[in-house]
């Protein structure tokens, strides 16, 4: 990456005014001028020119920094930029001699600003952003001109608005990080036409439905609960049967039926939609969820039958459906309620404990239930000619736990 491909006047300011001793891009570089940015310096040495470039960024922004309790910008001073807290350095995919600001970790740093525009957005070689739990705020800054950008944290600050459309187009983002914000409004389709590995976006008040492009992204941990999201889950969800490995939409406003579709999941382990109004019987292709370990339907309104081939799942270590109305469990759902792997409890099955009482089942089903789409699809295994391995059992796995529920907490993960 040369210096004048910069197409700000800023930059060929700087540029102009520079005086770089070195040859190449990682021969050490004295810096005597003033500066664009309105940072005065005093004659510093920088490892790399490219040091030398974002050198005055850096200071600009410290000088917008309201708050700063444990004073991690107290070592923001001098031409050691990558020694600074809280900045990384490395060798550019462009210039392996080179020495760049490849990435900023400001989790828990409690800093404060109005903006991070004129900031992250200006730092050419930026790859990596995090900045959990501050209290920066403004608009979200467009990142798309950074070639080597692709994660982007703004968790726990005090955003608001719309979905930050900035983040729209940005070419190599994989890793997208907003949850506990106060984002408002909808989901737009576009971010589901993007490249994302993981899309945290939970914990803010987006309503609206999901879009029909809902499956589109081959993402592979994927949080939206504690919104206020509406309308069905999408049938493009079966799209992410390749890739999706944790999924969490709870305590949000979802209705319909769970889609057949559910079922293509293969790469699936955490499947949660508690707190939602749901409803409908389970289709059975939910038996094909061969690496699920949890899943978590409570409190909403499905009814009839728990289909044995779901309890027959080895991986299964916790089946939560209790706040239904189902009304029947077989043998094989029995044994799990036995061993605590399945919680049956505030259902309308008449020989379990801790059910609903009679009155409230029977309100349900003359005045309440809702059939639903694709009926044919709620009996149908995709999986059936692999269905005998439901049953043989398995051989002990090691078993990480699951990543998605840590972005329930405020704090970085």
């Amino acid at each position: 990456m040369e210096i004048l491909t910069y197409n700000t006047i800023s930059f060929l300011f700087l540029y102009f005014f520079v005086s770089v001793l070195c040859q190449n891009g990682s021969d050490i570089s004295p810096i005597s001028s003033p500066s664009a940015f309105g940072v005065s310096t005093q004659r510093l040495i920088f490892k790399d020119r490219r040091l030398a470039v974002v050198y005055p960024i850096i200071q600009a922004f410290k000088g917008t920094i309201t708050e700063d309790p444990l004073n991690r910008t107290g070592n923001w001073v001098g031409g050691d930029i990558c020694n600074y807290t809280g900045f990384y350095c490395d060798n550019p995919p462009d210039n392996l001699s080179a020495i760049a600001l490849a990435g900023i970790d400001f989790n828990g740093f409690l800093l404060g600003a109005s903006t991070l525009e004129g900031f992250i957005d200006k730092l050419p070689d930026l790859a990596i952003f995090h900045a959990n739990s501050n209290k920066f705020a403004g608009s979200v800054p467009d990142v798309s001109q950074l070639k080597y950008f692709y994660e982007l944290d703004l968790s726990n600050n005090v955003y608001a608005g719309t979905f930050p459309m900035t983040v729209i187009g940005v070419k190599d983002l994989s890793f997208l990080d907003i949850r506990f914000n106060l984002f408002s409004g909808s989901v737009p389709p576009e971010i589901f036409n993007q490249a994302l590995e993981v899309l945290f976006i939970n914990n803010n008040d987006f309503t609206a439905k999901l879009p029909e492009n809902f499956g589109s992204t081959p993402v592979r941990y994927l949080t939206l609960a504690n919104n206020k999201l509406t309308g069905s889950i999408p049938r493009s969800i079966g799209n992410l049967n390749m890739t999706l490995i944790e999924v969490l939409l709870l305590n949000n406003k979802l209705t319909g039926c769970l889609p057949y579709e559910v079922g293509f999941l293969k790469e699936l382990k955490l499947f949660d939609v508690e707190d939602n109004l749901l409803t409908g019987p389970l289709p059975c292709s939910l038996s094909c969820l061969d690496k699920i370990e949890l899943l978590n339907l409570a409190n909403n309104l499905f009814y009839w039958e728990v289909p044995e081939e779901l309890c027959a799942l080895v991986n299964l270590e916790n089946l939560t459906l209790s706040g239904n109305y189902f009304t029947k469990v077989g043998p094989v759902c029995r044994k799990l309620i036995k061993n605590g792997v399945l919680d049956m409890t505030q259902n309308c099955v008449p020989d379990l404990p801790h059910q609903r009482s009679l009155l409230e089942c029977t309100e349900f089903y003359l005045k309440y239930i809702r059939f639903c789409p694709y009926p044919e699809t709620y009996k149908i295994i995709p999986c059936k000619d692999d269905y005998h391995h439901h049953w043989e059992g398995s051989k002990a796995k090691t078993k990480k736990a699951p990543v998605s529920y840590k972005t329930l907490s405020r704090h970085k993960f």
